[in-house]
């Protein structure tokens, strides 16, 4: 299992029907879940959460939490259901993250971050990876950085996946923390420099193949959210331009059509077809007429046999 190119665990997005169409996008590419709280592994509906299609492989489950007994206890249950790699949360700036202590205002606490990563670590055999910030409000100096990657890489964590901008935890929305802090790349390069020992994967408003090859050339990985989401075509590119796998071209059309066994499985099993076609959108991004394909893959939900609506739908496009 490689992390040179992952695809950022992401809310309302990343789910197993978005997994799955990527993997038909990409074969290389580390794939993550949504984030799990690991109280909701431990008292909730565990095999629903859980539950993934083996094709999505190689995958990685994000866990939120900050207490180290049930976030060791939710990782050796993840582990047992077969997800190659257990992440832990240190990034999320949402308020109502804040207030059940996880997420990004953990990079307040290095020392507890290390003790949860210590037990997630005893009670697993996969890689414990930690995904942060490069500092939090006015705890942005380097000296808070290195001390939080030093406490934790000494506890065992396998891989830091580094978001480049800092997250203001009063007074930007999760989505101003994506795109309002500025970036900053180098910071990133620089603990790579003085952790040469430790695995750092960047994150942060990376758009191109290209761009993503140039990072890779100071860190061990890259890190796409939603640029991939919102054009998952580029994932085609991945596994020829970053792990220098043979280029089979594919249409947008073929990856629809190798989309059709799965959906006919869904539909059976009661899924709406609107949870798998919601993830589509983004395929057609620069077409002429990609409104009006999107408008009908929406209608589909309110078809009485969506499957033959599919099936027309695929007779009729060619991209």
């Amino acid at each position: 299992m490689s992390h040179r190119f992952c695809v950022a665990p992401m809310m309302d997005r990343t789910d197993r029907h978005c997994r799955y169409f990527h993997r038909l996008l990409t074969e290389k590419s580390l794939l993550y879940t949504e984030m799990l709280h690991s109280n909701a592994i431990l008292k909730g509906n565990t095999n629903k959460l859980l539950s993934y299609n083996q094709n999505e492989h190689p995958l990685a489950l994000q866990l939120g939490g900050s207490d180290p007994e049930s976030l060791a206890e939710a990782s050796l249950i993840s582990e047992e259901f077969g997800y190659k790699e257990i992440n832990l949360n240190v990034g999320c700036p949402s308020s109502k993250v804040q207030k059940g202590r996880f997420g990004a205002i953990l990079m307040k606490e290095p020392e507890l971050v290390a003790k949860c990563i210590s037990k997630m670590k005893q009670s697993v055999n996969i890689p414990v990876t930690v995904k942060c910030r490069i500092g939090i409000d006015d705890m942005d100096q380097d000296t808070h950085l290195d001390n939080f990657i030093k406490q934790v890489g000494l506890a065992g964590c396998d891989r830091f996946i580094v978001h480049a901008r800092k997250a203001w935890l009063k007074g930007l929305s999760p989505k101003d923390n994506r795109e309002i802090p500025p970036l900053n790349y180098e910071r990133v390069y620089k603990l790579k420099e003085s952790f040469p020992e430790m695995d750092f994967v960047i994150n942060g408003g990376i758009k191109t193949i290209e761009e993503s090859k140039h990072h890779l050339r100071f860190v061990d990985g890259v890190m796409l959210g939603r640029e991939v989401y919102d054009n998952p075509f580029i994932l085609t590119m991945v596994d020829s331009d970053i792990f220098a796998e043979t280029f089979n071209p594919i249409s947008r059309s073929d990856v629809l059509i190798k989309l059709l066994p799965y959906i006919q499985l869904e539909i059976e099993e009661g899924t709406p077809i609107s949870h798998i076609t919601k993830h589509l959108m983004g395929l057609f991004k620069g077409f002429n007429g990609a409104k009006n394909l999107r408008k009908y893959l929406v209608s589909l939900n309110n078809e009485v046999n969506p499957i033959d609506n599919y099936k027309y739908f695929l007779s009729e496009v060619a991209i």
